[in-house]
C-alpha cells in the first residue's frame, strides 16, 4: 500500500497544479490552430508541443538540465537561432517586387512605427507606476510590433535577457496569428472600393540588380548602423547565395534542411517558456498586451501610409498591401492577397504585397540596430 501511495504521489496527475493545467490547454489550443485551422503550422506545432512538454508535472524538461532548457540556452539565449533563421529567410526572399516598385519601401518603413510607439507607451506606463520596465525592456518589447520573431529574440537577448522568454512567445504567437489579427484592422481602415483597386503588372528585374541589391543594402546600412549588421548581414548573405546562382547546393541547404532543423528547435525552445510559473504573471501578460498593441499599430500605420500614397500618386496603389509592411514573411503578404481576392476575384496582390513585406524585414533589422545602438549604449 505504501508503495502504491509513493507511485501515486510521484505521478504527474497528483503533482498537477492549476497553472500547469491552464498552460497545457493553451498548448493544445495552439496545436488546434496549427492542425485544424492551418495557422502557420511550422511555428505553432513545435511551440504548442513544447508548451505541453514544459508543463508536464515532475518531468522538469524546462528546468535547468532538462532537454528544453538546453535547447533554449544553446540556441535562443545566445542569439544563434535567430541569425540562422534570418539567413534562411534571406535565401527564400525575392527582392524583385521591391526593386520593381521601390515606392513600397515607404510602406515597410511606416509599419515599423508600431515599434517606436510601443516603446513610448511602455515607458509611459512605467512612469505612471502601472508597469516596471526599463528603457531597454521597453525597446525589446516594442520590437514585437515588427512581427519578426528572430529579430525580437535577437534584440531581447541583447537588451533584456530576463524578458526573452515572454517576448519570444509573444512574437511568434502574433506571427502565427497574422491571419486572425490583421484582417479586422485592414477592413476597418479601408473602403470596399479601395480594397478592389487592381495594381499593374510589375516590371522585370534583372539578375544583376538582384545580386547587387543585398550587397548595397548591407554595405550602406551596416556602415551607418553597425548594430544592424548581424541580422542584416545574415539576411543578405542568404539572399546572395540564392541570387548569385553559383552555390545552389548551399542555397538549397539553407532554404530547406538548415532552416527546418533550426525552426524545430527554436519552436520547442520558445514553447519551453510557456511554463506556468514563467508565463502566468502580470509582467508577461503586460508584454503580451503591449506586443499586440505594437503589432496593431504597425499594421495600421502601413495601411494608412498606403492610403496616403494612393491619394498622392493619383490611384493605383491598393491600401491592403500596406499591412504587409510588417515583417511576417510571407504570411502578411498572403493576408493582403486574400482580402484583395475577397473584394475582387481578379485582384491578385501577392507579388505587390511582397515588396513592402520584404522592406519590412529590412526595416525591422534597421529598427533593431537603432534600438541596440541608442538604448543598449
Amino acid at each position: 500500500m505504501e508503495k502504491l501511495l509513493q507511485i501515486w504521489h510521484s505521478s504527474g496527475i497528483y503533482q498537477l497544479e492549476t497553472g500547469q493545467a491552464v498552460m497545457m490547454v493553451v498548448g493544445l489550443i495552439l496545436l488546434y490552430l496549427a492542425i485544424r485551422k492551418n495557422f502557420e503550422p511550422l511555428l505553432l506545432v513545435p511551440i504548442g508541443f513544447g508548451g505541453l512538454l514544459a508543463n508536464i508535472p515532475g518531468a522538469g524538461l524546462a528546468d535547468p538540465g532538462g532537454a528544453l532548457y538546453m535547447i533554449y540556452q544553446v540556441g535562443i539565449e545566445t542569439g544563434m537561432f535567430p541569425l540562422i533563421i534570418f539567413m534562411g529567410v534571406g535565401a527564400m526572399t525575392d527582392f524583385g517586387p521591391l526593386l520593381a516598385n521601390p515606392k513600397t519601401l515607404f510602406l515597410g518603413a511606416a509599419a515599423q512605427f508600431g515599434i517606436f510607439a510601443t516603446l513610448l507607451g511602455a515607458v509611459g506606463l512605467t512612469s505612471m507606476g502601472l508597469m516596471d520596465f526599463s528603457l531597454a525592456d521597453a525597446a525589446a518589447i516594442g520590437i514585437i510590433g515588427g512581427a519578426d520573431g528572430p529579430t525580437s529574440i535577437y534584440v531581447a537577448s541583447v537588451l533584456a535577457p530576463d524578458l526573452l522568454g515572454p517576448i519570444a512567445v509573444a512574437s511568434y504567437s502574433y506571427m502565427a496569428l497574422v491571419p486572425l489579427i490583421q484582417p479586422p484592422i485592414m477592413r476597418a481602415l479601408t473602403s470596399e472600393s479601395e480594397r478592389q483597386i487592381k495594381m499593374v503588372q510589375l516590371r522585370h528585374v534583372s539578375k544583376t540588380e538582384k545580386i547587387a541589391f543585398p550587397l548595397l543594402v548591407l554595405i550602406l546600412v551596416a556602415m551607418l548602423l553597425p548594430d544592424a549588421a548581424p541580422l542584416l548581414g545574415m539576411f543578405c548573405f542568404g539572399n546572395l547565395m540564392k541570387e548569385c546562382g553559383v552555390v545552389d547546393r548551399l542555397s538549397d541547404t539553407v532554404q530547406n534542411a538548415l532552416i527546418n532543423i533550426v525552426t524545430i528547435f527554436l519552436g520547442l525552445g520558445v514553447g519551453s517558456k510557456l511554463s506556468a510559473e514563467k508565463f502566468l504573471n502580470a509582467e508577461t501578460l503586460g508584454i503580451l498586451v503591449l506586443g499586440m498593441v505594437a503589432f496593431g499599430i504597425g499594421t495600421a500605420s502601413g495601411v494608412l501610409m498606403a492610403k496616403l500614397m494612393n491619394r498622392l500618386t493619383g490611384g493605383g496603389i491598393n491600401p491592403l498591401i500596406g499591412s504587409a509592411g510588417v515583417s511576417a514573411v510571407p504570411m502578411a503578404a498572403r493576408v493582403s492577397n486574400k482580402l484583395g481576392l475577397e473584394a475582387n476575384s481578379q485582384n491578385f496582390l501577392l507579388m505587390h504585397a511582397m515588396g513592402p513585406n520584404v522592406a519590412g524585414v529590412v526595416g525591422s533589422a534597421v529598427a533593431a540596430g537603432i534600438m541596440i545602438n541608442f538604448v543598449g549604449g
